[in-house]
């Protein structure tokens, strides 16, 4: 697959989310989770649609693999955030609250001016 064929799938899956098809949008995600298994987007949208349908295990499991292509994310950070929460353990989910705080921090120390996060 190549990375636009990527792209086009991981755009294709999030408008089907955004329409309602989720099991659709699992599919498509599933396929290219499969196909690159190095794509931070593709996991990253895969752990939102779980967390959307309340599976919170297949929701941590893609967002840690997310996490750990990319663990300086403010996104990934807030995801992991928002499970951990959901799944009652407190701590884990201040842990990664506060890696996104940090991280949108230094975007804006990056980009003076910019506020990127909503993150005060």
């Amino acid at each position: 697959m190549t990375d636009d064929e990527l792209q086009t799938l991981i755009e294709d899956a999030t408008a089907d989310f955004a329409l309602g098809e989720s099991e659709t949008a699992i599919v498509k995600l599933t396929e290219a989770t499969a196909a690159a298994s190095e794509s931070f987007e593709a996991w990253h949208a895969l752990s939102e649609v779980n967390f959307s349908l309340r599976r919170l295990d297949q929701a941590l499991a893609a967002g840690e693999r997310a996490h750990a292509l990319r663990p300086d994310d403010l996104f990934i950070n807030t995801t992991l955030s928002r499970i951990w929460m959901e799944r009652g353990d407190k701590a884990r989910a201040e842990h990664f609250g506060a890696q996104a705080k940090i991280q949108g921090w230094k975007d804006q120390l990056k980009n003076p001016g910019q506020q990127t996060d909503g993150i005060k």
